[in-house]
């Protein structure tokens, strides 16, 4: 599933600090949405950098570590489930990702964004890409940060509040999971605006 492959092409733009953006947990019934922005050397090269779905558990791990490395600059943020129930998924995965770029430093002259619906960040030049993730090496790094910080975070939760299965489910709505809701009832982690 995750063999190696032609590289992806760093970034759209050589030349300008273009950031990739990519979010992770849209959804999950609980937790937050966390996004991650990365702007990659333009000679960045990996043969294993792809869309995090199609990568295992340990090989996302190990590029984290190598993305973080390697990475001109990169930055992580997170909207809480409150915030997610206040605002709506599609507003609060953006503003995760407008969150992500504004910790960047240096700040980036372009953003390229997973999927086909942003907010302008700034007066950046911003170009959405469906399945961008699989098409360009700086949104693939953002989207493996963001999964592998959500996921970590969600067995960090698990401990918190046991009997849902998030170490296995990370919050996704699985049949586990929707089992133990309705045994257990919703904790402060689950959005209440989603169906359970």
């Amino acid at each position: 599933m995750s063999t190696p492959r032609v590289p992806l092409p760093a970034c759209a733009c050589a030349g300008v600090l273009e950031a990739g953006c990519d979010e992770a947990g849209r959804g999950c019934l609980a937790g937050p949405v966390v996004a991650a922005a990365v702007i990659l050397p333009d000679d960045f090269s990996h043969p294993f950098i792809n869309d995090s779905k199609q990568l295992t558990e340990r090989r996302r791990m190990m590029l984290r570590e190598v993305i973080k490395e390697h990475a001109v600059a990169w930055a992580i943020a997170m909207v809480s489930p409150q915030e997610i129930d206040e605002i709506n998924i599609l507003e609060a995965s953006i503003a995760a990702m407008h969150r992500a770029l504004a910790q960047l430093t240096p700040q980036p002259g372009a953003v390229a964004v997973d999927g086909n619906r942003f907010h302008p960040y700034g007066d950046l030049p911003c170009t959405t890409y469906v399945g961008g993730d699989g098409r360009l090496a700086n949104i693939a790094a953002a989207s493996i940060l963001a999964k592998t910080e959500r996921d970590l975070y969600m067995i960090a939760a698990a401990e918190q509040y046991p009997g849902y299965g998030w170490e296995r489910n990370k919050g996704y709505p699985t049949a586990e999971h929707r089992a133990a809701i309705a045994t257990l009832g919703p904790t402060p982690l689950h959005r209440m605006t989603f169906t359970f």
